[in-house]
């Protein structure tokens, strides 16, 4: 195999905490000490883009993940207990969602089980496109307070649902709490009690999921165990998950919408106003006596009103329909109790919601009718004191205006009863007097009621359901909510449905059972080592759980690598154990820095030499040579795995040209992506990195190549031993090195003499 070619280096100003190569292309996501997210190209490691820490998000970046079709990069915040989806493109926050606790590991899979039901599923799935019109694009943000506005931002938020197939972001913690999101949005499930999750991964059949976890034993000392939990009813149900999670995520995303439109409106109405004082302030000031003055501010005024009125028309509207729409679909959805009713959907809770969104809309209209009436008075009242003041001027009246339908007085006075009527009048805390204007009341985010609600009195519909003993309870109307405002209503409804999707994720989470409890080995000092060498990958075509591990109480120059099968009803009692010894001209044996599954048939591997050999070295391991070894090893299930090392299966594998020595670098951690053929090297001061393409020959560096070339072997030779009290040592020794000098027997005795050293 050829040598890999550097294509990047770089020393950044910050430490790294967190690296992931993107699945799609050619990018990788960095978050660094100052909490600052990068984006860098392969080509000469160009940044892309950089989001700055903010206090709306957070600070401390604890863990990345990419969305299976690299469009959006999800991020979780230590200091605020959120989870963040940004959009890749332009660096926007699309989405955040709070968390109880702290996130230390996220892993974001896609389901690849095919079927009939499916297949259908995914072709008809935009169906909602023939009824519902496109939801109008949010206008720019009014100020500068907003941290997730921009323009086009509508089709950004619409673009978080992706592609119809399931995809699932699974998030982990210190807390002892596991959370699936249905494409990264929807809760599907809660989990507790699976203690400090180090590390996590959904098979892609979604029939178990993988989780590397710290506990405390009987004598309150930290082990690490492997815990596989049984996840049948999302596989066995995968056509309904897949549809009521592509439902509720579709509910979920026009929240965010309405959540949005209203915060610009609001943001509008508060320009509005400051703008407004300005000009009333600058025509008083100046004792403008020209009625032109007058009629611009009147304009002015008619002009505001409608630009709210529009929003609330084109967004609010627009979004309550289609929220309607999909509320009503998944109504109908858990009516079909044999095949939803299992997955928790509550036919009661979602009338609930319906009930919840239909009081939205209505508080909606009536800011529309508070809007309307407040434009006539406001029109009325300039049209007539422009009026006046013309005649107190002397000048002429043009015809149009002299003339004063008895509607148009009754505008003013209806605007001189509000506004200046002795009931109106009200007082701050000064003592001041001040009025209420009537829209901006609903769209303050407070609990308080309305200081000056819409009067009912005389309206024929109200008087009519007051009446009506059998309308007044019925559950086909909405009910009204008319002392409070705009911004309650919404969190009202907010909180409704947040209720109703809770439920299935309560359901789901309870039938999780864990199917399988493997107990590794005791960390001990070494323990903020350790964690970056428990790392697992979901083999989809072999439908196998791997996980790669170190045991340095029990030896540092050895590497365990465990099998097992996603599914847990078929592999009950089947774990498959190895352990590898990584050899360099048969005698310089490494110990393992940092490991990351490449593919389904490759681990790359950061190994550094022991004793005076310090060589930091990136290598790439065959898991098909790794694996294939005939002793078999029966895991007694009352002992821990490294109190039973010795019956586990060793191969010793000499490096051939399948690695690059890593010269003028304390090399510590490695990023690889094995569908780009791409690896990043992270130096253990955090600051320096290395990238590297993984399956292009290096012609910058031919020097490197010969000297890979000159490897005591061509290939990667093994050599294999059941390690038990080290009778088959002289066996193995034929087959471990090419010069056929010290042999496996030789590296024994070199582990022994070094069994005290630990990971660097």
């Amino acid at each position: 195999m050829p040598a890999f070619r550097q294509v990047g280096e770089k020393q950044l100003p910050n430490p790294v905490l967190c690296m992931a190569w993107s699945p799609k292309r050619d990018l990788i996501a960095l978050a660094n000490t100052t909490g600052e997210l990068l984006l860098h190209r392969l080509a000469s490691f160009q940044r892309v883009w950089s989001l700055p820490p903010s206090e709306y998000t957070g600070k401390e970046i604890t863990a990345l993940a990419w969305r299976p079709d690299g469009k959006i990069l999800a991020f979780s915040l230590g200091d605020t207990k959120q989870v963040v989806l940004c959009g890749v493109e332009k660096a926007e926050i699309l989405h955040v969602f709070p968390v109880q606790n702290p996130v230390t590991c996220m892993h974001w899979m896609e389901v690849m089980e095919e079927n009939s039901v499916l297949s259908s599923f995914y072709n008809s799935e935009d169906e909602s496109r023939q009824f519902l019109p496109k939801l109008p694009t949010l206008p720019k943000s009014y100020s500068t307070t907003s941290k997730i506005f921009s323009e086009e931002k509508s089709d950004e938020i619409m673009n978080l649902l992706g592609e119809v197939r399931l995809n699932v972001l699974v998030l982990g913690g210190d807390s002892g709490f596991v959370e699936l999101y249905a494409y990264g949005m929807y809760k599907i499930a809660t989990l507790t009690g699976v203690r400090t999750c180090r590390s996590l991964s959904l098979s892609s059949d979604l029939k178990s999921l993988s989780i590397i976890t710290e506990v405390r034993s009987a004598d309150n000392n930290p082990e690490i165990c492997y815990i596989q939990l049984d996840t049948g009813l999302l596989s066995d149900c995968l056509p309904e998950v897949t549809r009521m999670a592509r439902k509720f995520t579709h509910i979920s995303t026009l929240l965010q919408y309405l959540h949005l439109s209203l915060t610009c409106m609001c943001e509008a109405w508060e320009d509005i106003l400051m703008q407004m004082d300005l000009r009333l302030t600058k025509f008083v000031q100046e004792k403008n006596t020209s009625t032109q003055g007058l009629k611009k501010l009147g304009q002015s005024m008619e002009s505001s009103y409608s630009s709210i009125q529009k929003l609330v028309i084109s967004h609010l509207q627009s979004g309550c329909e289609a929220l309607l729409f999909h509320l009503s679909e998944v109504k109908g959805m858990s009516l079909w109790k044999q095949k939803f009713e299992p997955l928790g959907l509550d036919s009661t809770a979602i009338e609930g919601a319906i009930t919840a969104v239909g009081s939205f809309s209505l508080k909606a209209n009536e800011l529309l009718q508070v809007i309307d009436k407040s434009m006539k008075n406001f029109k009325a009242f300039f049209r007539w004191l422009y009026v006046a003041m013309l005649r107190m001027c002397e000048e002429h009246v043009p015809p149009e205006l002299n003339k004063m339908t008895q509607k148009d007085i009754a505008f003013v006075a209806d605007f001189l009863s509000e506004h200046f009527s002795e009931n109106e009048k009200l007082f701050d805390r000064k003592g001041k007097y001040f009025n209420v204007e009537r829209v901006g009341q609903y769209l303050k985010d407070e609990d308080d009621d309305l200081v000056s609600p819409p009067n009912t009195k005389g309206n024929q519909w109200v008087k009519f359901l007051q009446e009506s003993s059998h309308l007044k309870e019925s559950p086909l109307l909405f009910p009204s909510y008319p002392q409070k405002s705009l911004h309650f209503v919404k969190r009202m409804m907010e909180n409704v449905i947040e209720q109703c999707l809770q439920k299935p994720a309560e359901v789901i989470g309870k039938s999780i059972k864990q199917a399988a409890f493997l107990p590794l080995y005791t960390p001990g000092a070494c323990i903020h080592d350790i964690s970056c060498l428990s790392k697992r990958w979901n083999d989809k075509k072999g439908k196998m759980h791997y996980v790669v591990f170190c045991m340095p109480e029990i030896s540092p120059c050895k590497l365990y690598l465990l099998r097992k099968g996603t599914d847990p009803n078929r592999y009950i009692s089947v774990v498959t154990c190895k352990c590898v010894i990584f050899v360099f001209r048969s005698h310089y044996v490494y110990s393992c820095l940092d490991a990351r599954f490449y593919d389904d048939e490759m681990l790359t591997v950061l190994l550094e030499g022991s004793g005076y050999n310090s060589w930091r070295v990136l290598a790439q391991i065959p898991l098909a040579s790794t694996l294939s070894c005939e002793t078999e090893f029966n895991w007694q299930s009352n002992l821990r795995l490294d109190q039973q090392s010795s019956a586990i299966p060793c191969q010793a594998l000499v490096l051939g040209n399948q690695w690059r020595e890593l010269e003028n670098m304390k090399a510590q951690f490695v990023a690889v992506n094995g569908i780009r053929k791409v690896a990043c090297v992270l130096s253990a001061n955090l600051r320096h990195i290395r990238v590297f393409e993984m399956d292009v020959e290096d012609e910058d560096d031919e020097g490197a190549d010969s000297q890979n070339a000159s490897a005591d072997q061509d290939g990667l030779e093994t050599t294999m031993s059941s390690q038990g009290q080290g009778e088959e040592s002289a066996e193995a020794e034929g087959e471990a090195g090419a010069e056929g000098g010290d042999g496996f027997q030789k590296i024994e005795e070199h582990l022994e003499s070094e069994e005290a050293l630990e990971v660097s």
